[in-house]
């Protein structure tokens, strides 16, 4: 980089789907639509959960959170992919992408762990009385809490270790909010330390949660092959298919975003993901 003039970036360009100014309109409308949806529909669970006391039960309790979450979590996106849709692009200051960074960062570690704390819930409720006791008020309080916090610090390393990087000299991001895999397109100079403190985090946090779930449902499965009534396997098995649906598309595009190579990735493709696991699935939540 010695002798080269390269100017640091101090904001950042969201130019994605401006290439095609007449869809601009027919996609906001879209969002919005989806947005509507997401906030009015994980808003109503949250409120039925809490005025029906036959649903104050250990699992809708971490539901009531994990729709609270889907709101945050659609919040932080979707305004600004419509802001960016009705501006033809929209600049974000370096410290207002870090903070939308920080908070995509937290609440989407946040329902990793809530999905598998939901998964261990159901395996509880298939094994309580032999072999550890069911899942207290207090203990749910005690675990989303530690979700919340275990959230906070990984997101907190993980802005820490994007944005200590250097930017410069492009600062267009054909994407639709400001993401790990773009800005790290648009880094220069040495970033072999903070990539690896990245990648540890993530490591951390998917494969820990997918690991928690996939053992849970092996513990699930082994319970229900035990039950001799073909109706009671079949009831049994439905108590969880929906979590199944729900872990299946959460964790099954964020793999496919997060944990395959750099080369020969499509920026069209991605952002066809980005919008799936940020807009859509936050929507199908309370369907499911």
């Amino acid at each position: 980089m010695e002798g080269t003039n390269l100017t640091l970036v101090t904001e950042f360009l969201l130019i994605a789907f401006t290439q095609c100014p007449e869809r601009a309109l027919p996609l906001f409308l879209l969002f919005l639509f989806i947005y509507l949806i997401t906030f009015w529909g994980n808003l109503g669970m949250i409120i039925l959960i809490h005025m029906d006391r036959r649903l104050h039960t250990p699992m809708c309790f971490l539901l009531r959170h994990l729709s609270f979450i889907d709101i945050c979590y659609s919040s932080v996106t979707v305004p600004q992919m419509m802001a960016v849709l009705l501006e033809h692009g929209a600049a974000l200051s370096y410290t207002r992408c870090a903070a939308q960074f920080f908070l995509f960062t937290f609440f989407g570690a946040i329902y990793c762990y809530l999905l598998a704390l939901m998964a261990y819930d159901h395996i509880e409720q298939r094994l309580a009385g032999v072999l550890w006791p069911g899942l207290t008020t207090e203990a749910g309080w005690g675990f989303v809490a530690g979700a919340y916090v275990a959230g906070l610090f990984s997101a907190l390393v993980r802005t820490v270790s994007t944005f200590t990087l250097s930017f410069c000299g492009n600062n267009e991001i054909d994407f639709i909010f400001c993401d790990l895999s773009p800005l790290l397109k648009l880094t220069c100079g040495d970033s072999y330390t903070q990539e690896v403190v990245i990648i540890v985090f993530a490591i951390f946090v998917l494969p820990a949660c997918i690991v928690v779930i996939l053992v849970s449902y092996l513990l699930i499965i082994v319970t229900i092959m035990r039950i001799s009534s073909a109706g009671g396997r079949a009831k049994t098995f439905s108590t969880f298919a929906s979590h199944l649906t729900a872990v299946s598309l959460f964790f099954g595009t964020l793999i496919f975003m997060y944990l395959r190579g750099n080369s020969g990735q499509s920026s069209g493709e991605d952002r066809v993901v980005s919008v799936f696991y940020t807009t859509v699935i936050p929507m199908l939540n309370p369907l499911i």
